[in-house]
């Protein structure tokens, strides 16, 4: 598997899912522009371990207005052109339909802003210069929440993500002609900082898959690899379920 032809912007890439996704990709031979938030020691190390296949290496607060553009932006700027995105950032914050107001309102905006937002502003500015080029690649981080729902307490998660998976099966669809290519992955469980610590929320967890363990960061890396790769462009449109069984559909 080849990915020389690959420059590749990935969002949230200083630790977890991100930071493997970046190791995979310049491993088989793309370019890497690093995204971070506010991690700026760890996306270092993260890009000191890719070496020379680090093109750059660039802070956004994804919850700004028009941070999705100012990224995009600088990421051309530092790489010469960009011909592959992947939209991994997100965060998760409880918004109890049944917690107070003040929970409820900055909860959903700043959920929202990170995870829907921003991501559809980078694949807006992706499709219009993919366009130019005649093609290129999107992959987009949702999750078995777009697909199942999520529990009651985190709505704002599961409606976001949910966003972003018809968002990209709407780009599979509509840009297509261009040569644009548009994957999803649904992933359940990840063995991230974001996963459960505490023994019996983890027994429970881990209790519904029938693999028995959450999917673990190469494998994220793997996939995303391998559909940057171009050796299978007519899954285009795809949702791929990375949860050990836990819902298959």
């Amino acid at each position: 598997m080849n990915l020389e032809h690959i420059n590749v912007l990935i969002t949230g890439g200083s630790r977890g899912a991100g930071a493997a996704i970046a190791k995979t990709c310049a491993n088989y031979g793309a370019n890497v522009i690093l995204h971070y938030n506010s991690n700026h020691a760890e996306a270092v190390a993260v890009a000191e371990q890719i070496g020379g296949k680090c093109t750059a290496v660039i802070a956004e607060d994804l919850s700004k207005p028009g941070a999705g553009a100012r990224l995009w932006a600088q990421a051309k700027a530092a790489a010469g052109h960009v011909n592959a995105l992947v939209n991994n950032a997100g965060i998760d914050l409880v918004t109890d339909p049944y917690g107070d107001d003040a929970q409820w309102v900055d909860g959903w905006a700043k959920v929202m802003a990170v995870n829907l937002q921003a991501p559809a502003d980078l694949c807006r500015e992706a499709l219009v210069d993919f366009k130019a080029a005649g093609g290129g690649r999107i992959v987009n981080m949702c999750s078995r929440a777009s697909i199942r729902g999520d529990a009651i307490d985190h709505p704002a998660y599961a409606a976001s993500k949910g966003g972003l998976l018809a968002l990209n099966k709407t780009i599979a669809r509509g840009a297509a002609s261009d040569g644009v290519l548009a994957y999803a992955l649904a992933p359940g469980w990840i063995n991230t900082e974001m996963a459960p610590t505490d023994p019996d929320v983890l027994r429970t967890a881990k209790a519904e898959i029938p693999l028995g363990d959450f999917a673990q960061v190469e494998e994220i890396g793997a996939l995303v690899a391998f559909l940057l790769s171009d050796l299978c462009k007519s899954a285009t449109g795809a949702t791929f379920d990375i949860n050990g069984a836990s819902h298959v559909r």
